[in-house]
C-alpha cells in the first residue's frame, strides 16, 4: 500500500499521487488493487569532472528504510550497477536533522561528518 507521507515535504503531484487509493472510485492507481508502490529517491550525487555517481536516501531522527522503499532501491542499485562510475546506493541517517545537530550514520555505522564529507567527495566510498 502507498503511504501518504507523515511530513510536509511533498509537492502538489507527490500528494495528488499518494492521495489515489483512499478513493474506491479511482481504482487505476490503488496499490491494493493494481500493486504500485511509489518512493522518491533523495540524492543523485555526482561530480560531473570524474563522473563519479551515487544515490543518497537521508533519513531524519533516524528513520529507517521501510521495506517497500527498500525493494524498490535494491532494484535500482541492481540496475545502476552495470555503469562503471556508478558508487552505490547510500542511506544517511540522521539523529536529529543535519550534520550539525546530532550524529550521523552512514548505511547503518556510526561516522563524523568529517568523515561524512569525504564520503560526499568519493574519497572513501568504504567504511
Amino acid at each position: 500500500m502507498t503511504r501518504l507521507r507523515d511530513d510536509e515535504h511533498s509537492t502538489e503531484f507527490g500528494l495528488w499521487l499518494r492521495g489515489q487509493e483512499p478513493y474506491p472510485s479511482r481504482p487505476e492507481l490503488d496499490s491494493r488493487i493494481k500493486h504500485f508502490i511509489t518512493t522518491n529517491i533523495d540524492y543523485l550525487w555526482k561530480n560531473y569532472k570524474t563522473n563519479k555517481w551515487m544515490l543518497i536516501e537521508e533519513k531524519r531522527y533516524m528513520a529507517k528504510v521501510e521495506f517497500p522503499q527498500s525493494t524498490l532501491f535494491k532494484y535500482i542499485d541492481s540496475v545502476c550497477k552495470k555503469d562503471n562510475n556508478y558508487c552505490g546506493f547510500h542511506v544517511i541517517q540522521f539523529e536529529n536533522t543535519n550534520p550539525e545537530d546530532g550524529k550521523i550514520y552512514l548505511d547503518g555505522s556510526l561516522i563524523t561528518k568529517d568523515q561524512l564529507i569525504e564520503f560526499l567527495q568519493f574519497k572513501s566510498l568504504t567504511l
